[in-house]
């Protein structure tokens, strides 16, 4: 029987998914101008396994930093404190999905290929010149979560969709809506709104499938929806330049994307994602081919 709505899918696994007390912390402090900075810091750093976590990731290649950061109040000052929310938030949803098993999809996979499509969203909006482009790596990582809630609560419809797409993601949305009556994005606006996270968060990933219901956020959102395409596109062998000839509709920004430049995001694309899939998921064995995702 199909769900109701997006909202029942939330509900019903909310018991299961869920994050922890510091991250409500920080969303509180965040919006409160009585915090400061070392408020924040000094919050983060009562959980000495998520600090380390973080002093890892701000450590790795993906920033690029020179000199060693150490501390997390050293950390806020150079990356801010916007940019340590957002790898606080990432770190705590991925964790917060480690309990979930599912037969329909390979767990390690589905965050192989989160990541890649975080690092080549940043990457785009680096090019894009868009304003603090590190916060499109979260946009992007999140951005199939709610297919995890459909796959835990919904298995017999989502297997459905899964059979009529035939491993072509083009088609996901529309099978979606025909077999469940809302799609994975829809579950995942739903979930992270339910986390209170940013609306330019919720919004971009509930509409990215369809970049123009989003408002002031449509630029955000096509950028989600051209990195996931690239990273399909690299899976199964497609040419990226047929992805941009199909999306007619993307911003000026994203069609001003050089050629070059996107091959550009797509090459230094293994150079980033090691590491940062270690730092995230700390407790998940690449293997090959899956180790490295070499572009196409």
């Amino acid at each position: 029987m199909k769900p109701s709505s997006p909202q029942t899918l939330v509900a019903t696994i909310k018991d299961l998914v869920t994050l922890p007390d510091i991250y409500f912390q920080l969303n509180e402090m965040m919006d409160d101008p009585r915090f400061t900075l070392a408020d924040i810091g000094s919050v983060i750093s009562k959980d000495p396994a998520l600090t380390a976590r973080l002093l890892r990731t701000v450590n790795s290649s993906f920033y690029g930093f020179e000199s060693r950061i150490d501390t997390i109040s050293r950390a806020i000052a150079i990356i801010g404190v916007q940019e340590l929310y957002n790898l606080v938030v990432a770190t705590c949803v991925v964790d917060s999905f480690r309990k979930i098993s599912t037969d329909l999809v390979d767990m390690t996979l589905f965050w192989i290929r989160s990541v890649e499509c975080a690092i080549v969203t940043r990457l785009l909006a680096k090019q894009c010149s868009i304003l603090n482009a590190e916060r499109m790596f979260l946009a992007g990582l999140l951005h199939d979560i709610g297919s995890l809630v459909m796959y835990q609560t919904i298995p017999e419809l989502s297997s459905q969709v899964l059979v009529t797409i035939r491993q072509d993601r083009r088609l996901l949305p529309e099978a979606e809506r025909q077999i469940v009556g809302f799609t994975h994005a829809d579950v995942g606006r739903e979930l992270l709104k339910s986390w209170k996270l940013p609306d330019s968060l919720y919004q971009v990933i509930g509409h990215y499938r369809q970049p123009d219901f989003a408002a002031e956020f449509r630029l955000d959102a096509s950028l989600v929806y051209l990195a996931s395409r690239l990273i399909d596109d690299k899976e199964y062998g497609r040419h990226f330049e047929e992805t941009l000839l199909e999306s007619p509709a993307l911003p000026l920004e994203v069609k001003n994307l050089s050629i070059s430049g996107i091959h550009s995001a797509m090459e230094q694309l293994p150079l980033e994602f090691l590491e940062i899939f270690e730092q995230l998921m700390p407790n998940r064995k690449l293997s090959p081919p899956h180790g490295i995702s070499k572009p196409h």
